[in-house]
């Protein structure tokens, strides 16, 4: 089967598509990947057929960041950029969808990839890595994790669900007037039920140990197979200086936050440093986006840009990190302590989520963070509980196999053609 997938955002929403489309690929399928252009390298190397994508993803990250967790923020925020690239993207993503039996898409690409689908009269399917778009009481919303159990729950899922697909259409149709011959597209969108259409399969991709299917989910069109893990152990070399700094000293703490790019980066690190200092504890600082020109490596801190979770992970001894969905699955699959400092969007869920578990102390929001209330996570970290708590989670979330359920959902569920709209 020849299938498009589509995303756009930061690594964290690249990866596991890419770990799915590996996947495909394996399975015998004909899989090629729409994203920013700056993932072409990391795609390829895959050897992943790859298609570029408008715009700059960090632009997105960093207006996000200062929205906040607050869903309306966050729409204003990033709604005028989106819509001033959404012409070439469009472009783009028709383009890679031409001769494609099935389109994947992800949460940026939740209303634009099923109407593409309808467009072209072809199956969709839609990966999300948090839960929305399917009301419950059972779980918060991602903004709002402290919500407690019961009908403002799924209220609340049903207003960001409404804010997302309007908020989205009151822009399309703006640039639609403006320019009717390059958004000659009629926006859908894929959770609804039609007599003549086979409704879009929701999948998740987290693990049904860390989110529990709420009673509410239909499992014929909600499914919660597992997450999208990318396994870099085979192809990734170490640097000689990491393999040094990780042999000559206890295990260390690795701090990352991503993709995350803040205008207060400088004060964040040296709060984080100062706590970990005053621990004894010793550490590797992953930089991602975000500039760290203003610190250096030294006995006790190594500082580099990336290393892939799966390798590095495993031999710390916990993990300070924003929340992402990709890190948090990272982290709970090593078996580590996770110290959760979300940033926005749907961190604050995973942080609250991750101390639900007993993986974690409470999350810290980033603007509330001290050095002493991070100093006193990572000693409540070292508590036996977290650790063997976070040790079993791994070990439940081992025996999964996202990838290929994912799969054989795709081989096995009655997609169909699908009348053009």
């Amino acid at each position: 089967m020849h299938i498009t997938i589509l995303t756009y955002g930061s690594r964290g929403d690249v990866q596991p598509f890419l770990a799915l489309a590996i996947g495909l690929q394996k399975a015998g399928h004909h899989p090629r990947l729409a994203a920013p252009a700056r993932f072409k390298a990391f795609v390829e190397g895959y050897g992943i057929p790859f298609i570029n994508l408008a715009g700059d993803p960090g632009i997105i990250s960093q207006r996000l960041n200062e929205a906040g967790a607050n869903p309306i923020r966050m729409v204003r925020a990033i709604s005028d950029y989106i819509f001033s690239i959404s012409g070439q993207v469009l472009e783009q993503a028709l383009n890679a969808c031409q001769d494609t039996e099935l389109i994947v898409h992800s949460f940026l690409f939740t209303t634009g990839g099923h109407s593409l689908a309808r467009k072209l009269g072809i199956p969709d399917l839609s990966v999300q890595t948090f839960p929305v778009f399917a009301p419950t009481r059972a779980l918060p919303p991602v903004y709002a994790p402290g919500l407690k159990a019961g009908f403002l729950r799924k209220v609340f899922h049903q207003l960001t669900t409404q804010l997302f697909w309007h908020g989205g259409n009151l822009g399309f149709r703006k640039m639609q007037k403006e320019h009717p011959q390059k958004y000659d597209l009629e926006l859908r969108w894929p959770f609804l039920n039609r007599a003549q259409e086979t409704p879009t399969p929701l999948v998740f991709a987290f693990s049904p140990r860390v989110v529990p299917r709420p009673e509410e989910w239909n499992p014929s069109q909600i499914h919660i197979p597992g997450y999208f893990f990318l396994d870099a152990l085979e192809t990734y070399h170490p640097s000689d200086d990491l393999v040094t700094f990780l042999r000559k000293g206890s295990p260390p703490v690795c701090i990352t936050f991503g993709s995350m790019i803040n205008r207060e980066a400088a004060r964040i690190y040296r709060t984080v440093l100062k706590a970990v200092q005053a621990t004894h504890t010793r550490a590797i600082i992953l930089s991602g986006w975000g500039p760290l020109d203003q610190l250096s490596s030294s006995q006790d801190i190594f500082i580099t840009e990336s290393v892939p979770h799966d390798w590095l992970l495993p031999q710390c001894k916990a993990v300070i990190h924003h929340g992402g969905a990709g890190t948090t699955a990272a982290g709970l699959r090593a078996g580590i302590p996770n110290l959760v400092v979300p940033f926005a969007a749907d961190q604050p869920f995973w942080g609250t989520r991750v101390h639900e578990l007993g993986c974690g102390p409470r999350p810290i929001p980033v603007k509330k963070l001290t050095e002493a209330q991070l100093v006193f996570a990572l000693r409540e970290a070292e508590r036996l509980s977290i650790c063997t708590r976070a040790s079993k989670i791994s070990q439940k979330i081992r025996e999964e196999e996202g990838i290929g359920r994912t799969i054989k959902l795709i081989e096995t569920f009655p997609f169909r053609k699908q009348r053009p709209a």
